[in-house]
């Protein structure tokens, strides 16, 4: 279950990476635009505010999280990606931080391509940070004797969940898009005790405490802190550098060589 306040703790780090995506997006009046996993909508007001003439739609697969979007006036829909597809006016389809929780999503890009009007744009961004020493931590713990019995296989995502920029480049141009594609690092500034921890219960910690009940959750957390402190110290002011890389793909659909 997903939890919309942890979510929000750090607002302003997850929201940046969205406001630059769509910063890349050369549309002037889309006629329908798809949020894919909206979560609790903050980002999704967005794109309301900028292209206030277009239908907007909005999906996300947690229930906490569409009542989240919902009391803030948006009306979204609870509903999977895979089981998606757009409508025949759909001019933008936005994806932040979402397809690296689903292991097909390269085939849903290609499929999209093929399915958008020409012209559309697919706007996605992903975090690519399965390689840090945050994560691997976390699959550290999990693996750990103590925890491998109690936690299925395969519960974690590891380095192959999110490709290069490249790679998305690679794919969508294939599918005839012109594409633009890049990466960025944010060396995010945390606050507070634990404060990697703190930011991973809102997104990575999420499949552990889906399974594990409430003790078995702050034993895991406790021996997961352990190893964060000493991948990521605390400096003298007090606060924590949490380096945190993201992938960017902006792809207009027909417009590139092979369209």
């Amino acid at each position: 279950m997903w939890n919309p306040s942890q979510y929000l703790r750090y607002a302003d780090h997850r929201h940046r990476p969205f406001v630059e995506l769509i910063a890349r997006v050369d549309l002037d009046a889309p006629r329908r635009i798809v949020d894919l996993g909206c979560g609790p909508g903050n980002s999704t007001r967005l794109l309301a505010d900028r292209w206030p003439d277009a239908a907007l739609d909005a999906l996300d697969s947690s229930a906490e999280m569409v009542a989240a979007a919902r009391r803030t006036g948006l009306a979204a829909e609870q509903g999977d990606v895979r089981d998606w597809t757009p409508t025949e006016d759909t001019d933008l389809v936005v994806s932040n931080a979402l397809l690296q929780w689903v292991p097909e999503h390269r085939e849903l890009l290609g499929a999209w391509a093929r399915a958008l009007p020409r012209g559309a744009v697919i706007a996605v961004q992903m975090p690519g940070n399965f390689g840090a020493p945050s994560h691997r931590a976390l699959r550290e713990v999990a693996e750990s004797a103590g925890w491998s019995d109690r936690l299925p296989a395969g519960l974690l995502r590891h380095d192959d969940a999110v490709d290069d920029p490249a790679d998305y480049a690679a794919l969508l141009t294939e599918h005839g898009c012109a594409v633009d594609a890049w990466e960025t690092t944010y060396v995010q500034q945390l606050s507070g005790p634990d404060p990697v921890l703190e930011w991973m219960r809102g997104t990575a910690l999420t499949p552990v405490f889906d399974v594990l009940d409430d003790d078995g959750r702050r034993e895991f957390e406790a021996e997961l802190a352990e190893r964060l402190r000493r991948e990521y110290p605390a400096r003298a002011d007090g606060t924590t550098f949490f380096p945190f890389r993201r992938v960017f793909c902006v792809a207009t659909v027909g417009s590139g060589l092979a369209g």
